[in-house]
This record gives C-alpha cells, structure tokens and sequence, in this order.
C-alpha cells in the first residue's frame, strides 16, 4: 500500500533543467534521471519507506562530487548522500524533488600505511575490503557491522557504525583519525588529521554520525590494528533472558572487557540455526558469545575467567570454540540473524536503541510484555556488552494494520530506553525512522542547538533535509498522534 507523499512533487521542466545543469559538469554516464534508472535508489535497508528521487548522481571524482553540490546549491536542491544503500533507518531515503548523490564510484584504496597503521580511502570502499587489503600485513579495520561485506566506509562515517566487535575496538568515531568531506559551498575541507591530535575543535566528532546533513565524505582515513594471534569464543547458555541480561553486567563487573559480547533469545538462535548450523543450544532462552583474543596466554586466561564468572551468573551450559573454524561458525549464527528473519517472517522491522547495561533485564521483560500488546513476536540479537540493542519485531506486512503494529511496537521500544537513562540509537541513526521518537529524547533547546551546528555546516539547509532532527512543530504534533496500542510514527510519509 502506498500512503499518498508530503513532499512536493517535481515537474516534467524542473528535473529537465537540473539534468541540464548536471551534465554540464557530469559526464552522461554518472546522471540518471529516467524512472527505470532511479527507481534502484528510492530506499534504502529500511525497504518499507521508499520515494523515487528526480535525479540521481554518481561522481567519480571528488571534483565531481563538488560540481554536483555546486549545481544543487545554486538551483536550491534538495541533496541526499547515499553510500552503498544498507542503512536500516531511511537515512538514504530520497527527496522527491531532490538529487541522490551516491559516493559508490568513489572506491578506490588510496594508501596502505604498515608503518602508521592506517589506511586511506574513498568512502566507496567496502568495510570488509579494507581489511581484506590490510590481511597481508597483520592487520585489520575493527568496526565490523553485519553489513560488512556490502556496507561501504563513508556509510559507516555518516551512522557511526559498530558491529560485534565495538565493545573492545570502539565504533567508527573511535578509528577513523581523518575525513575529507565537500561542504554545500564547494569547498573541501579536511576534519582531524593523520597523528593523534589535530588543532581546532575537534569537529570531526561532530561530522561522524551526522547522517549526511553536514557534507560529503571523498576521503577517511582509519586506524588499522594488529590481527590478534589468537581467538576463542565462549558460547553460554541460559534458562532465561533475565540471567543471562544480567550475566552481562557480572562479565563487565568483574573488569573482563571481551573482544565481543553479543546476546540472542531463543527466537533468534531457533530462526538462525536451522539457516547457518552454527551449534546453538537452541533449548536454551539466551545464549551469550563472549570472545576473548590476543595472545594463547591472554585467550586462556580471559576464557578461564569469563567462565567462571558465566557460571556463577547462572550459566546452564559453556561450550568454548576450538578452532577457528569452530569460533567463525559460532559468529555466523550472529551475523546472520537479520537474513534468518525470513525465514520464519515474511517481515521484519529492525530497531535500534541503547541502554545502560544494568538494566538489559528490565528492558528484555519489558519487551516480552510489548509482544503481548502489540500481539507481534520479536528476536532480540544484540550488542549486549555495550548494551545495544537489535530488536526484530516480525510482521506479515500483507495484513492490515500489522506494519503499523510493528512501528508503535519499535516506538514504544525506544521511549523505554530512554526511561531507563538510555538512547534511541546505538549505530543505525535516526534517519526517518525515529525522528519522532527524537521527541521523545530531546527538550526543544536541546533540537534547536542540533539545528545551530547543521546551519553553521549547510545554512542553505539542502543537505537531507527533514531528516535526524525533528521541527518543534513536528514534536508537537506527534505529541497529539496516540492511537490505541501506541504511538503512530511517520503519518503521511511515503510507505510501500
């Protein structure tokens, strides 16, 4: 079902004129602009939000990439930046009368730098390539969100990204040293630097996350590390989500900071075995993965003590990998779960929130509760060492009311996560997905200061625009959207 659009709809002679102007600084090849050709970018990863863009781009250059935003800027269009497309919260989803700016051509491996454990590139780099071109070196990229294998390095900078191994390793604030971003005037500008402080305010913290609001990435340069010589991963099982939530707080209590701590209930190890075979103790109602590496010495030790500690938190079952075939069949099972949704669900909706680790059990319940509610079932795979949570709330979409079931049940998720002193999102951004729920974090002062930092970035305001961070007007009428069952989100947006 296609629920009619907000947004202003583009003529036959605007987007004539824009492609005009594009391809006077474009070569033909990197301008799209008929139906057939755009209709591939008009969501991205969150697939039940979708609006065909009026052009797209695809520069090959960074010289390009500034043409482009010139072009844009001066006929007052709206710019989406869009990297591979994976994004889970419509972050990349287009503005109907507005230019899709893809950095995907952009993919070259500047430099590799063994000496300095760095790497240069361009943001259409695949996440996992960098470390495939590190591996020769004993090195590696930590950040490894699920979507590696697809997910491209400026994608990664625009949301912050994780993945299993940010508990030890840090997200992608935490290992890019540099970026080299186009901003709405043309200009290039260099953010933080190659050594390990750069002069000024240190506004590529501010830049990283930002969710394409604030310019375009055309260059990162990220922190590379030495491949660990050994790992090992505990599996653990629970007889329910309350232990083993709190199992996590006993692992990090004890000053045991894993390579990685991940938590799936019985529903996500029950919809992933049967697709990957991982091993997992399907009877169980939660397993934990923690992951010990480093030295044979620091392995043996870090798993003797998370052992322990697993046992006394109430472990039912321990089974530790001994090899390393062993150790990546145990992750596949975690990497694996959003595809293994299908399996069970015709559709699911993937949220994103994070809570203070102390209250993992809590939130668990009170998901279990939600389920009862909103009469949907939802997987709960998470990031439970640094309490981030993934929930999939599966749905049948060809129902009636059922996607909107699923919204008010990810809304109601998030407001609980802010209650306990939590956060709306942990790597995935706001996007458009939980733009409303920013009310529901944020005091007025708070969005109108997020409002300051982008105009001083893009005052022209052309940069994805309504997107991350709500209007006032927007949080006061969402304070009056209540329907029975929960919130209703995005009322009037595009949803197919």
């Amino acid at each position: 079902m296609t629920l009619a659009s907000p947004q202003r709809a583009f003529s036959a002679e605007r987007q004539r004129s824009v492609a005009e102007a594009l391809l006077a600084v474009l070569p033909p090849h990197c301008v799209l602009s008929r139906a057939e050709d755009t209709r591939p970018y008009e969501c991205d990863g969150l697939a039940a939000y979708r609006q065909p863009p009026m052009i797209v781009t695809l520069p090959e250059t960074e010289a390009q990439v500034v043409a482009a935003l010139n072009v844009c800027r001066q006929l007052e269009v709206p710019i989406v930046p869009r990297g591979a497309g994976t994004g889970l919260s419509g972050g990349a989803m287009p503005i109907a009368d507005g230019v899709v700016i893809s950095t995907a051509r952009l993919n070259r491996i500047v430099r590799m730098d063994a000496n300095s454990r760095t790497a240069v590139v361009q943001p259409g780099v695949r996440n996992l390539a960098i470390s495939e071109a590190a591996a020769p070196y004993g090195l590696y990229y930590a950040p490894d969100p699920s979507s590696q294998i697809a997910c491209t390095i400026g994608g990664n900078v625009a949301e912050n990204s994780g993945g299993v191994h940010c508990l030890k390793y840090g997200l992608t604030i935490h290992n890019v040293l540099r970026v080299r971003m186009a901003t709405i005037e043309g200009d290039v500008v260099e953010l933080g630097g190659e050594s390990l402080d750069a002069p000024g305010l240190d506004l590529l913290a501010a830049f990283i996350g930002s969710e394409g609001m604030l310019g375009i990435v055309t260059e990162v340069t990220v922190k590379l590390v030495p491949k660990p010589a050994v790992a090992r991963v505990i599996m653990a099982s629970f007889g329910d989500v309350v232990t083993g939530g709190n199992a996590v707080a006993h692992v990090i209590a004890a000053g045991i900071i894993p390579a990685g701590l991940e938590m799936m209930d019985q529903t996500s190890s029950r919809m992933v075995e049967p697709f990957v075979k991982a091993g997992y103790d399907t009877d169980a109602a939660a397993i934990l993965l923690c992951e010990a590496d480093g030295t044979a010495e620091e392995v043996d030790e870090e798993i003797a003590r998370m052992t322990a500690v697993l046992e006394a938190a109430g472990a039912g079952a321990i089974l530790v990998s001994n090899s390393e075939q062993e150790r990546l069949r145990f992750w596949s099972g975690r990497k694996n779960a959003f595809p293994a949704a299908g399996r069970i669900s015709p559709d699911y909706y993937c949220m994103d929130g994070t809570i203070p680790r102390k209250h993992l059990a809590k939130v668990l319940t009170g998901i279990a509760q939600m389920e009862v509610k909103f009469g949907l079932r939802c997987a709960n795979v998470f990031h439970a060492g640094d309490g981030n949570l993934h929930p999939l709330i599966l749905f049948d979409a060809n129902k009636p009311d059922e996607f909107h079931r699923a919204e008010a049940f990810g809304a109601e998720i998030l407001a609980l996560c802010v209650e306990v002193g939590g956060t709306i999102t942990g790597e995935h951004g706001v996007g458009i997905e939980k733009i409303d729920s920013m009310c529901v974090q944020f005091k007025p002062a708070e969005l109108e200061a997020f409002f300051a930092l982008k105009r001083a970035f893009d005052p022209p305001m052309l940069l994805n625009p309504d997107k991350a961070i709500p209007t006032l007007n927007r949080c006061a009428e969402f304070g009056k959207m209540h329907v029975s069952g929960g919130v209703l989100p995005h009322a009037g947006l595009p949803r197919f």
